[in-house]
């Protein structure tokens, strides 16, 4: 009996879940969802594990295959090869095959190891990061008939980069796949309208989420130090960017808030250039001097989890970042959802920010109160960042409202919810 009917067929109590995904580490946000819906997913007494290129989970509860990791030096030159040109050469077709069978084989041997019954693939059937990985998934799951979730974050016809490809029919193939295995999960609704439009796949959507019915810890010793370890004196307004370094954050619209506030500021960008490159980050660092903003880049002491770097020196949680921050600022063109907008009104922060497409249809319907702009920083925007600054009654009124609202919508209790239909529904479990 194949493993997808089997699945429904016994309908298992308890399941063990594979997670796919070409990084499972670090803050960014298909990371932070893994660990919310694994904690969720433990929660309702499933067991998860773990495969991936790169990996900071549980060892006993993981396998980790170089050729998975979208940074390694091979699928990085294989993805240069497709999208920066219209045509691809015999030896590029070859190694993607190679590549493709390897990672097959090496997914077969997650399954049998971890008596995985589901698996659920994060961005690697929606992002081709990682074309033979994508490949590998989908003939693994039509092969074995194994029940997937592919849990979509961000779509290649999102990505300038993929416009431009000599990888369409593997595009077509698997990213994402027809195959009647698979339950597609998008995080906002106009994705799943895209999906739907482009390749005739319709998708539940199950929006990002915080523990909200869960409140943070109060600040402590820990917290405490950001400030100091960070060269942030008492006396100035402390500002967090608490996003990647990639163009479509616009972090210079948050630079030039602050020199437009015309006070004491330090804008702290808690992470990593990641994916794309280092020159925008130069060029940040090159308009902040410019505009006489300090700038502090801290992706060296900011992860998902407390640490402390070789040197003795403290790694701080986001936790720490936002709980030491006086403003936070999200000036992002394009989010898949907004994992940033949902960690500010879960510690209770203020928030400027610009009103990017899915905020307006998924997010700012539910009365979401916010210093929100449009395509640039005007000087109401401005004063109302001003006045969040000087007004504290006004924003613990601001934060609690938020919080309350969060609670009703984007709480753990919507996502167990959701994951119990898919779960259900979909597979019988």
């Amino acid at each position: 009996m194949s493993k997808c009917r089997d699945v429904s067929s016994q309908k298992k109590k308890k399941l063990n879940i594979g997670f796919v995904s070409t990084r499972i580490a670090g803050t960014d946000g298909v990371s932070l969802e893994i660990g919310k819906w694994a904690e969720v997913l433990t929660q309702m007494g499933h067991e998860c594990f773990y495969f991936s290129g790169l990996s900071d989970r549980p060892t006993e509860r993981s396998m980790v295959v170089e050729e998975a990791f979208f940074l390694n030096e091979e699928i990085l030159r294989l993805t240069q090869a497709l999208f920066d040109t219209y045509t691809r050469s015999d030896d590029t077709t070859a190694t993607i095959h190679r590549l493709r069978q390897h990672l097959k084989d090496r997914l077969r041997e997650f399954i049998d190891r971890f008596d995985i019954d589901i698996l659920i693939a994060e961005n690697a059937l929606s992002l081709p990061v990682n074309i033979p990985l994508g490949l590998a998934l989908t003939e693994l799951i039509a092969e074995d008939d194994i029940c997937t979730i592919g849990h979509h974050h961000d779509f290649w016809w999102e990505r300038t980069r993929y416009l431009r490809s000599a990888a369409g029919d593997f595009l077509r193939a698997a990213f994402p796949p027809a195959l009647h295995q698979v339950t597609h999960v998008t995080i906002n609704t106009y994705a799943a309208r895209e999906l739907a439009w482009r390749t005739g796949l319709s998708s539940t959507v199950v929006p990002n989420v915080m523990d909200f019915e869960n409140p943070p810890p109060p600040p402590d010793e820990v917290t405490a130090q950001v400030r100091k370890v960070m060269g942030i004196p008492e006396d100035v307004h402390f500002i967090l960017q608490p996003t990647r370094i990639v163009p479509r954050k616009r972090i210079e619209h948050a630079i030039e808030l602050v020199r437009r506030l015309g006070e004491p500021a330090v804008l702290l960008i808690t992470h990593a250039s990641g994916d794309e490159g280092n020159e925008y980050q130069h060029y940040l660092a090159e308009t902040a001097q410019l505009l006489g903003v300090d700038v502090r880049f801290g992706e060296h002491h900011f992860n998902y989890e407390r640490g402390v770097l070789p040197d003795g020196s403290p790694v701080f949680s986001l936790r720490d970042a936002y709980q030491s921050a006086d403003l936070v600022t999200y000036p992002s063109a394009v989010e898949g959802f907004g994992n940033a907008f949902l960690e500010t009104i879960y510690y209770r922060r203020p928030l400027v920010m610009s009103a990017y497409g899915i905020f307006r249809i998924d997010i700012q319907p539910k009365g979401f109160e916010v210093v929100a702009f449009e395509d640039f920083v005007n000087d109401a925007t401005v004063e109302a960042a001003r006045e969040l600054l000087h007004n504290p009654e006004k924003v613990a009124k601001m934060t609690e409202h938020n919080y309350e609202i969060a609670r009703r919508y984007f709480g753990f209790s919507t996502l167990e919810r959701n994951l119990d239909y898919l779960l259900r529904h979909r597979f019988g479990s």
